[in-house]
């Protein structure tokens, strides 16, 4: 019987985060943070709310699987995180230790990929997991952000 629990399982999570970053006016992006098939912290943008230019999901997830977890390290974990994390998120990340990245949609302009940023050297990366819908989510907030001004 094949795992349920699979990269997909987990990106609908994130994007589930994402769209409650929608709801709030936030930019969409969400995130979880995954130990042994378990989700052990959820979190999406709160920029806006917070009124924190590093309040981005990335940040609240690695914060709260830190304190789940009672140490700061997040060795054998995997982020599942909608949009390539930026230079900000990858250097926290870097320090987090985290065993790996699965995101969504590439972040073309502010990407840590194409800003060559360095990433612990144990950790493994892949994007691409339901580009489409974390794209789509994305698109559709700019639209109707646009719309409104």
């Amino acid at each position: 019987m094949e795992n349920p629990f699979n990269d997909e399982y987990f990106m609908k999570k994130a994007l589930q985060e994402a769209e409650v970053a929608f709801d709030k006016g936030e930019i969409p992006v969400g995130a979880v943070i995954v130990v042994k098939d378990r989700i052990i912290a959820r979190a999406h943008n709160l920029t806006e709310m917070l009124n924190d230019v590093t309040a981005h999901a990335e940040m609240q997830a690695i914060t709260a699987a830190a304190n789940f977890l009672g140490g700061k390290y997040l060795k054998d974990c995997t982020l599942y995180v909608t949009l390539e994390p930026c230079q900000m998120c990858a250097g926290a990340l870097y320090w987090s230790q985290i065993s790996k990245i699965v995101y969504g949609a590439r972040d073309e302009q502010r990407g840590c990929i194409n800003l060559n940023t360095k990433l612990h050297p144990k950790t493994t990366i892949e994007g691409g997991v339901l580009e489409s819908e974390a794209s789509q989510l994305m698109k559709q907030f700019f639209i109707e952000k646009r719309n409104l001004n």
